[in-house]
């Protein structure tokens, strides 16, 4: 798969599956062609899930865009045949996004009821639901970035708090469903050349490959060094950023700098079957 062709904007958004209308913890940064730095969009805005597919549908609209969301695409389904075994689901991921979006009636594109009432039992909410290791699955993707020494990555199983990638990546399947037919989502859509597409990311990916160790980037200094390592001006904030922030502004940073990258768009271990079931991290080779 050859890369997109005239990318001329890189955005990354932070998530969200929180309940409710407006949520804290997304947040939006865009970087433009060259080294310009990149910059946030709506500093401190509360954004609900709709707006964000607004913007993106807006956005697509302007100019060719490399849009890249902090959740899973899908559950895994590669170990254990099913994504949620036992039940009669879809067992590739565009039908399983119609699925979550059409079983879920949380408002503003949220999916909290999917796994609290619909499918409690696959999920792990603590320990009266025993041993969390049995809950620990895990996307091809995942085995990969935690086998190159990129820690543990987190899977969709864990439903502990709002701020958990389960909750946030339902929410997300529920936004892939609306996006389809409108903007090419991969691995799972071909590439149109010129035209923007919409990956997964894991912002730590970006993080690392910015020479930082941490988790989280919390201080002005930190994030102008993380950004001068990829290749992009530093932002020179006027405050300390929230990690929120920081996440989207080094992700869009790095999506820049990697996203003419032939090998990051053919991972050797995506294969056609994982394209249409489990999908890819990018930026995970």
């Amino acid at each position: 798969m050859m890369p997109p062709s005239r990318l001329v904007r890189f955005a990354a958004i932070d998530w969200s599956g929180a309940k409710g209308r407006r949520h804290k913890g997304i947040a939006i940064a865009v970087a433009g062609e060259g080294d310009s730095a990149p910059a946030l969009v709506r500093p401190g805005y509360a954004w609900s899930r709709t707006e964000v597919l607004d913007w993106l549908l807006a956005a697509d609209q302007e100019a060719p865009t490399l849009f890249g969301f902090d959740f899973s695409f899908v559950p895994p389904i590669a170990e254990r045949g099913e994504y949620l075994p036992g039940e009669n689901l879809p067992l590739e991921a565009k039908a399983f996004w119609a699925y979550v979006d059409r079983v879920s009636a949380d408002e503003d594109l949220g999916a909290a009821s999917f796994l609290e009432t619909l499918h409690r039992r696959h999920f792990y909410f603590g320990a009266a639901d025993g041993a969390k290791r049995d809950f620990l699955h895990h996307r091809v993707c995942e085995h990969v970035f935690n086998a190159a020494g990129g820690g543990k990555a987190s899977t969709l199983y864990d439903a502990i708090g709002a701020a958990q990638v389960a909750k946030a990546s339902f929410a997300g399947m529920r936004l892939l469903h609306r996006l389809q037919g409108s903007v090419p989502i991969w691995p799972f859509d071909r590439l149109l050349q010129g035209a923007g597409v919409v990956v997964e990311i894991y912002t730590r990916v970006f993080i690392r490959m910015a020479g930082l160790s941490g988790r989280k980037v919390r201080t002005k200094p930190q994030l102008d060094s993380a950004l001068t390592a990829l290749g992009s001006r530093p932002a020179h904030l006027d405050r300390d950023p929230n990690d929120h922030e920081t996440d989207v502004l080094i992700a869009a940073a790095g999506l820049r700098r990697i996203a003419d990258k032939e090998h990051y768009w053919n991972p050797s271990l995506l294969t056609p079957t994982l394209a249409r079931t489990e999908g890819w991290t990018f930026g995970v080779v």
